[in-house]
């Protein structure tokens, strides 16, 4: 009986596998059925459709970007209208790195050209990630979720209303409760220990205490993205390009303000094509790039500040010299935390919300082989998803070649553990964006002044305090069934944790200033660009042009919340409705 019984489970365990093995190469033939309407960009014709009695294709909207606010967007707006979706990026359902949690950090190291995700460096140093492929954020993210705070939704100006529909909307297709993992479970402890409470159990809602928040992965670990709200999308009114890289906004510049009139792009063999808008003056070119890619394409097109739009020799379209101003990015330090046994690998999870200005979040465990550890990933480092603070200019082959060593060296007992992190929230330091060439594909130079605001830095010593606290505490000490650590040897490990080029400073253990200079990294939440009232009003309209919009987080002043791609998700649904309903009024189908 016993023997029967091993060999039913060893036929399921082997269907099991079988399932996982061809439930990739199945994705490809998956999405083409569920969403026809997605192409690569070789494949556009001028004639291919047309919403006007014209042979030339024109669309009611075209969305620059089908990430985590255009997905959203262009599902919406396709109920009433024809849109077209420009992504310079691929599809997300047949890639792996994309799809699992225990890939999570492959997508980061990958810097391949075709990758999910690019990475760039800030002058601060910090070198950072954005996303290249359809879903946006949500395709290389952590995956926890959560709403905007209250006060935020009144500051920026939204209906409550129909801000309060448009959460759920997003919730009922690709958000999960998380199945608790240990770690996280000993956070949530440690974080009542020591004060962060109430306990306000499993919630999407930002308030200040302990709480479980949503993730996008499901309970097998798969990743759910913003790519999949196109499918409520009106198939026969949408249509998505892959590969689709927009190097311009056409405009026509005859009347007193410059009027969108459609965009140019390349598409993957690098042919040049262009697509227009109707001539409805309600049509409307809508970037949703990002808070990096947004701006950049703005200037690229002519609208920004004059002295840099003549540097580069770009025509000048307006002046507005708030483009590019006002970049913030919320610095986040982290405590490693080893153990003498492996853990379960967990993403964000559990968050503290203080009244002081920080969040304490986690994450634990990493989902790779003893080859992947010694495999290189250059300045990268795959283990975390977090990368270097060394300064450019000290990034010498040198530099990158001790690290590869060190890491080579770095025995698998070093990744047996977690983190603690810590993040400002509403940082008061702001940088700049400022083009560096005309090549679309290139990134931008951001500087995000990591510090720069004295509060910042002492509500970072005071997280990584809280930080040590948690971990210090009655409760996660038991759980990692080790003597309580000091604050000197938690510092002192986490510098010398070789998983970042860091340049070290002898008081980095006795300096909690110093540690938070030398250690910061970045958890991608980086927002502005185009504030409200500055690039934009408050329907996003683009300041002194016509059918021109922006919907995204390069809008924001400050992150939503403790993880943005919540509200960008809704805000995609809700400025979809808005519009439509203005347009359309009761007629308007959402």
């Amino acid at each position: 009986m016993a023997a029967f019984v091993g060999a039913v489970k060893l036929f399921f365990c082997l269907l099991l596998w079988l399932n996982i093995l061809s439930s990739l190469q199945g994705a490809r033939d998956l999405y083409e059925f569920r969403y026809p309407f997605i192409k690569r960009a070789s494949s556009f014709s001028s004639s291919s459709y047309s919403s006007s009695n014209t042979d030339e294709v024109s669309y009611d909207y075209i969305i620059v970007g089908g990430g985590t606010a255009g997905c959203p967007l262009a599902a919406t707006l396709s109920r009433n209208f024809s849109v077209l979706v420009l992504e310079r990026g691929g599809v997300p359902f047949s890639n792996a790195n994309v799809s699992f949690l225990s890939n999570f950090h492959i997508a980061l190291a990958d810097t391949s050209p075709s990758s999910a995700s690019q990475p760039f460096v800030s002058t601060d140093g910090v070198i950072n990630a954005r996303a290249r492929v359809l879903g946006g954020g949500t395709c290389i993210n952590a995956g926890f979720y959560t709403r905007a705070n209250s006060d935020f939704i009144k500051r920026v100006g939204w209906d409550a209303r129909l801000v309060n529909e448009s959460y759920p909307w997003v919730e009922r297709q690709i958000v999960h409760q998380p199945k608790l993992a240990p770690w996280q479970d000993a956070v949530r402890d440690g974080l009542l220990d020591v004060g962060v409470s109430p306990y306000n159990g499993f919630t999407y809602d930002h308030v200040y205490g302990t709480k479980v928040g949503g993730t996008i992965f499901d309970r097998f670990g798969r990743r759910h993205t913003a790519a999949e709200l196109l499918a409520t999308a009106n198939p026969k009114m949408l249509t998505v390009l892959v590969y689709a890289t927009v190097q311009k906004v056409l405009f026509d510049g005859t009347g007193k303000r410059p009027k969108a009139m459609g965009v140019m792009f390349k598409d993957e063999n690098g042919n040049q094509h262009e697509a227009f808008l109707t001539n409805n003056r309600r049509s409307e070119v809508i970037f949703s790039c990002g808070a990096i890619g947004t701006p950049q394409l703005l200037m690229l097109s002519g609208v920004g500040p004059k002295a840099e739009l003549e540097r580069l020799n770009i025509s000048m379209v307006l002046h507005n010299e708030f483009v590019g101003k006002g970049m913030a990015d919320n610095p986040m330090n982290s405590v490693f935390v080893p153990m003498t046994h492996p853990v379960e690998q967990s993403l964000i999870q559990t968050v503290g919300i203080t009244k002081m200005g920080v969040y304490i979040e986690a994450s634990s465990g990493f989902g790779q082989s003893q080859d992947s550890i010694r495999c290189h990933h250059g300045i990268l480092s795959a283990e975390i998803g977090q990368l270097s603070t060394l300064p450019p200019k000290q990034r010498t082959k040198e530099a990158i070649e001790a690290f590869v060593k060190g890491k080579k060296d770095l025995p698998h007992e070093a990744f047996k553990g977690g983190f603690i992190l810590e993040k400002i929230a509403m940082p008061l330091s702001t940088g700049h964006l400022n083009l560096v060439n005309t090549n679309v594909d290139d990134n931008p130079s951001v500087t995000f002044n990591y510090f720069g605001h004295p509060r910042d830095l002492q509500r970072c010593v005071n997280g990584i305090r809280m930080a040590a606290k948690v971990i210090q505490s009655d409760r996660f000490t038991n759980f990692r069934k080790c003597d309580k650590p000091t604050m000197e040897k938690l510092l002192n490990t986490s510098v010398r944790a070789n998983i970042n080029l860091i340049p070290k400073h002898t008081n980095d253990t006795k300096s909690l200033e110093q540690f938070c200079k030398d250690t910061v990294i970045t958890i991608w939440h980086y927002h502005g660009g185009c504030h409200v009232g500055k690039v934009v009003n408050h329907d996003h309209k683009v300041l002194g042009t016509r059918r021109l919009r922006i919907v995204d987080g390069s809008t924001f002043s400050e992150s939503p919340g403790t993880n943005p791609q919540g509200t960008v998700l809704m805000m995609g649904r809700y400025m979809g409705v808005k519009i439509l309903r203005r347009r359309l009024g009761k007629a308007a189908r959402v």
